[in-house]
């Protein structure tokens, strides 16, 4: 019997569609420092380094200058309004749940990785009702790496109890597909999430525009598995 496999996601702009809330709490940031909101649109592409990198891009767009100090305390401040509102208007990208159950029925295994903090994570998926899919749920605090660090998705295939010879990476952006290079796994880039370059360009393995797509493209990649047994 081959051995199962292990599809491994990014969260935000992969899973999840958190931009709505992740500006929010930005322009709450903000707005306490007497600057204007940034526009939703032009900021999803400010997303996928972590918290404390998109207060410094959203200040960046306001040409402020910020102390460390200070971006520390704006940096928690935001951790806290996000955690209180983090899926007020959140949602799973279409098509998610039910590419899960197709992948889930062909013996696949599901987990996160994520340069989110894990707490968060956690927070978010239990909101959604979606943390019960998948094998383990790993952010930037996790193993104290962030992506492209292919330790943090090492470690993550391992809590799930996967192999990384029979992992596959699904992500929207350059963290992801240089994580999945880094650790020799296949990636599988979607377009609809956060990423100032086009995923096409980053030349992930497939690529993908609805989630629908999914089980296609991991069945795609699994022939690479081949040999593999328990």
């Amino acid at each position: 019997m081959s051995l199962p496999r292990t599809v491994v996601f990014d969260l935000d702009g992969t899973l999840v569609d958190t931009a709505p809330d992740l500006i929010a709490a930005l322009n709450f940031v903000l707005d306490r420092e007497g600057l204007p909101p940034v526009p939703l649109r032009a900021a999803r592409n400010m997303i996928g380094a972590g918290a404390r990198k998109l207060i410094e891009r959203g200040l960046e767009l306001e040409g402020r200058a910020t102390s460390t100090d200070d971006v520390d305390r704006l940096t928690r401040d935001f951790i806290e309004y996000y955690a209180g509102h983090i899926a007020v208007e959140s949602r799973p990208f279409e098509g998610l749940e039910a590419a899960l159950d197709v992948l889930e029925a062909q013996g696949c295994r599901f987990a996160v990785c994520t340069n989110k903090l894990e707490w968060l994570s956690k927070r978010l998926l239990d909101e959604l009702g979606l943390s019960g899919r998948f094998a383990a749920i790993c952010g930037a605090d996790t193993f104290g790496v962030s992506k492209p660090d292919p330790v943090i998705l090492q470690q993550t295939v391992a809590r799930a109890g996967g192999d990384i010879g029979a992992t596959i990476m699904v992500g929207d952006a350059g963290p992801d597909v240089g994580v999945a290079r880094r650790a020799g796994v296949p990636v599988i880039g979607v377009e609809f999430g956060y990423t100032d370059v086009p995923i096409a360009q980053l030349k992930p393995d497939r690529v993908i525009g609805h989630m629908r797509e999914l089980p296609g493209a991991v069945d795609g990649l699994s022939g690479r598995f081949v040999g593999l047994t328990t």
